[in-house]
Order: C-alpha cells, then structure tokens, then sequence
C-alpha cells in the first residue's frame, strides 16, 4: 500500500471528512491585476537572491555529464515549421502561436536575465519547453540557477520555489539529485520531499500548508516528474480540496494542481485514487471552460490564463467530449502585450503547445543552436524611398534564403519577397513589392560589410551576428 508524504496511507486520505478549508487568497496586485498564489510564489521566486542525450526518466538513478550547451548568442527562436513540428506531436487541438509571437516572448525572456539579479528558474523552464536553449545567456541562466540552489534550497526556499528550480533543472536534462556549484553538491529532491512533508504535515494538522496550495501543487508536480514518491498522497489532498464545497481555490492554483493530479493519474493503479483524481481533474477543467465561455477567453485575468492554457492543452481526456476552443483563449493572449516575465513563462509553453507535464520528457538533442542575423532592405533607387532592418534568428548552418524566408514569416508586410529558379539556384526578383526589372537594368544586390556577396542566396550561409544588406541597384 503506498505511502504518501509524511506517511500518510492514501486510503486514510480518501476516507478522511474533509479538513478545515484553506482561506481564499487576498492576491497581488501586478499591473493594475490582481494575481493569485500563483504569482505571488513565482514572484518571490524571482525577488528572492535567487539539453545530446534524452533527459532521463529515473533520476534516482541518473549519472554523467550535464547536456552541452552552444556557445552562440540570442538562441530564442526557430523556423514555424521547426515549432509546429515542436508542437504537432503534443497537442491534439491545432492551436500554436505565430513564429512572431513566440520570438517576441522569447527576446522578452532573455533581456529579463541579468548577471546582477536573483535568477528566475520559471524563465529557464518555459525556454526549455519552447526549444530555445542554444544561447550564452540560457547557460548562464542554468549556471546561475545551480548556483542559488545550492546558496538558498535547505535555508529558506520555500518548498514551492525548490519545487519550480527542481523543474527548470528537469527540463534541462540536469539531475536534481546532484546538483553541483560553489564546489559543493546538493540533494535537491531530498530537499524538496522534506519541505513537502512539512507541508502536508502543516495540512494534516491545521487544515492549512505551512506555506500555499499552490506551493504543495508544484511539490506534486515536481515529485511526480522525477518519480521520487511522496506525490500520490499530496495529490489526494489537492484533489479533495479542488471537491470541496468550502473551497475558494484561485487559478493559479486550480492549474497546477491539475498538472500535479494528471501526473499522479498516469502513474497510479489504485482505482480508488484514480477514480478521485478523474473527479477532480474533470471539475477543474471543466471550470475554466465553463469561465473561459463566460469571459469571452479570459480565464481569471490575463496573468492566470497561462497556467490555465496549460492545464487545458495537458488534460483534454478529463473534459472530453467538450471541445476547448483554443483560439479564443489565445485571441486573448495576442491582444495583451507581456512584459512580466513571469507571465511570459507562464503562458509561453501553451503557446507552443506544451506544458510544465512535460518538462521531464524533453529531448535535449533536438535541440538545434541558433545564430541571429541582421537584415536590412533598402531602396534609395526608383520610387517611394524605404529603409528597413530586422533581427532574425535562424538554426546555425542554415541559408541567406531562410533568413529571408524567417523575416518574412515576422513582418510580411515589410519583408515580402519573391524568388525565381535558375540553373545557378533561386533568385530574388522582388523585396518589399519592388521587382527587378530588365529593362530599367535594375537588380537586388546582396552585401555583407559593404562588399557583394559572391554566392545566392541558396547556397551562402551568414554567421552569427552578420549583418546582411538587400540594396536596389543597377547594373
């Protein structure tokens, strides 16, 4: 019979009366919003001096080197068919969001990290679940990370913060069992299975977690992923609270729960838990549908809406056959212009249609380094006038045309173009609606550092930081 944390036997936890229902959150104002337990937790994370070989399943018994990084600069995003083909084989609704909108959460996420500031692991986490790990400043963010666990996890972290470091380094493909920096080595999940049981104990006791319901959520979550036992009887609780009539749970913490309590599903055969667990999965979710109806796509407000898109891309069995209408939820993402970075983290992996369930299972070695290129077009020749220039991130090794191509898919407006084949490759006709014209004996030139390029566009292959000029001229 499995024991859960603190030792509680999971079948005295399905049959207990109820406990002393957790007060409802009073929330934190952020942005003239309020925010639940969610953010106030990530938020202290933040506040507080804070991928090849497949990412192992068992850290219990993990070994060896920590996956390589890539030493190149602003890895933040990839082609649109790179993230639906990220995307198409983890959601079953169809929903992802435009390259555009994902490279811009991306660049937000990365100006977010600063040498001289605590580091925010919900940061790593979401740009490990949308692929973008090739950069400096995601490895230093990692080493950073390593370092404040080892500083902070046993003296005053709470079990929620151990709990999203636990996962920004899952989903790194690193060991929270070994996590080695400042020439020391730490535990972090014995760590985290010991703040738990304080917590559980805490509930046991005084109906209430020492710290928050959401901090207990991301225990279970972060327990359940790395299979380190103590996750099943924390979940029964979550899943007895989310039924309680009394219960005045936020979405911050609905979501979460929802992630920990489908984890704990697909890894438990107790019918008994089993069958409370679907209860309270179906009344979770189907809540935030019911409230995604009601306000017309919101869930919440704008900064709880991220969790709650991940539960609902995690957990559409529990709420079948309702249909979620996603693109609704996400109309409503693309009219909010993110600047928090919590927020970005925590809405960004639904966009790309994943979720904190899966930061354990991430493939470190599909993950392809990336260089970022400038690219200006300019016309000073026939017509309207125009000078544009845009930054674009490529994967390492590809084309002067995927460069294009990647602008293009970010500013169609500005950076449209046209291509014709010839027996040397494909030729750029039109940029910008101005076409080539033999007549006029006119032509785009291709330039890098102010000389012409001496390949096509479908064989040169600009480096990392170059900075490509498309100019109208004549020949």
């Amino acid at each position: 019979m499995f024991k859960g944390v603190s030792g509680c036997d999971t079948h005295q936890l399905l049959q207990h009366p109820g406990m002393r229902p957790h007060p409802a959150p009073t929330g934190t104002a952020v942005g003239g919003q309020v925010t639940g337990e969610g953010h106030q937790e990530q938020l202290k994370a933040e506040r507080t001096p804070r991928e090849t070989s497949e990412c192992p399943q068992d850290f219990a018994s993990l070994s060896g080197p920590a996956c390589p990084e890539d030493e190149r600069m602003l890895g933040v995003a990839f082609s649109i068919g790179v993230l639906l083909a990220l995307a198409g084989s983890t959601v079953a609704h169809n929903c992802v969001a435009s390259h555009h909108v994902v490279s811009k959460m991306l660049r937000h996420l990365e100006d977010s990290v600063k040498t001289d500031e605590p580091p925010n692991p919900s940061v790593l986490l979401a740009m490990n679940l949308a692929g973008a790990t090739g950069s400096i400043t995601h490895k230093q963010l990692l080493q950073e990370i390593e370092k404040e666990a080892v500083k902070r996890a046993q003296k005053d972290m709470t079990s929620g913060e151990v709990a999203l470091y636990v996962l920004a380094l899952i989903s790194s493909c690193e060991n929270p069992r070994h996590v080695q920096a400042l020439g020391q080595s730490i535990d972090l999940l014995r760590i985290l299975q010991e703040k738990t049981d304080e917590d559980v104990a805490s509930l046991e006791v005084e109906g209430i977690p020492k710290t928050t319901l959401y901090s207990v959520s991301l225990d279970a979550l972060s327990l359940c992923l790395t299979k380190a036992g103590g996750y099943q009887g924390a979940s029964v609780i979550l899943a007895k609270r989310v039924l309680s009539p009394d219960s005045h749970l936020d979405v911050d913490t609905r979501a979460v729960a929802a992630l920990a309590m489908a984890c704990a599903y697909s890894h438990t055969d107790l019918r008994d838990v089993r069958e409370l667990l679907w209860e309270a999965l179906s009344t979770v979710t189907n809540g935030f549908l019911d409230e995604q109806e009601k306000g017309h796509g919101m869930i919440g407000n704008i900064y709880s809406t991220g969790l709650a898109l991940q539960a609902l891309q995690a957990t559409g069995k529990f709420y079948a056959p309702r249909e979620w209408d996603c693109a609704q939820a996400f109309s409503v993402v693309y009219k909010h212009d993110y600047q928090l970075p919590i927020a970005i983290a925590q809405v960004l992996p639904a966009l790309v249609g994943r979720s904190y369930l899966e930061a354990a299972s991430l493939d470190c070695a599909k993950t392809t380094p990336t260089i970022e290129v400038h690219y200006s077009i300019i016309n000073k020749l026939q017509g309207k006038h125009f000078s544009y220039t845009t930054s674009v991130q490529v994967p390492s090794g590809s084309t002067l045309l995927k460069v294009l191509q990647a602008a293009e898919a970010e500013k169609p407006k500005i950076f449209s173009f046209q291509t014709e084949q010839t027996s040397w490759g494909p030729m750029v006709v039109s940029i910008h609606g101005l076409a080539a014209n033999s007549n006029d004996r006119t032509y785009w030139q291709f330039l890098s550092g102010g000389k012409p390029l001496q390949e096509g566009v479908g064989t040169y292959k600009p480096h990392d930081g170059e900075h490509i000029e498309a100019i109208f001229s004549t020949y």
